[in-house]
């Protein structure tokens, strides 16, 4: 993943850590209500903590095993791979469009940020400029020619993440 991505997910992570107290809390009045076998307010609150606890062991573990690539030091232009961006033109159609290939945690079409791990980041990655790649997307087979390979990416600000 990206620094961007390693950050987003650290931010995401103490979110939720955050949340914990007040988790808690809606806990333990639900449990005040009396009866936990037929507690609707128990059952809603204990799930919602579990699916929270489920999602920072995720991210945890995420940040653990991440390889953080940093898209700035990429040194060649030559090929595509992870972290670069590609002007790509539809041959079908003629439109052009610049796509960003991140980590599937990092992906947001309307951002033109696309998973390597897509269809279309499988296509691309170890191409070349002027290459033509065929992606079967939902929509139907397309093809999309290389028009340029460039970094274009800008590191967010570190917060502190104590």
């Amino acid at each position: 993943m990206t620094p961007n991505g390693y950050n987003a997910l650290r931010r995401e992570l103490k979110r939720l850590k955050a949340s914990r107290p007040e988790l808690s809390r809606a806990i333990e009045v639900a449990r005040a209500h009396g009866d936990i076998s037929e507690n609707a307010d128990y059952d809603a609150a204990k799930n919602k903590s579990g699916m929270v606890e489920a999602k920072i062991r995720d991210i945890e573990s995420k940040l653990a095993y991440a390889q953080i690539i940093d898209p700035l030091k990429i040194a060649s232009m030559d090929k595509v791979v992870f972290g670069l961006s590609v002007k790509i033109e539809d041959l079908d159609s003629s439109e052009s469009k610049k796509i960003s290939l991140v980590g599937s945690d990092e992906s947001d079409i309307d951002k033109g940020l696309i998973s390597f791990e897509s269809p279309l980041g499988k296509a691309l990655i170890g191409k070349q400029l002027g290459d033509v790649v065929k992606v079967n997307l939902p929509a139907g087979s397309r093809e999309f020619e290389i028009m340029e390979i460039f970094v274009d990416y800008v590191p967010e600000p570190e917060e502190d993440m104590q």
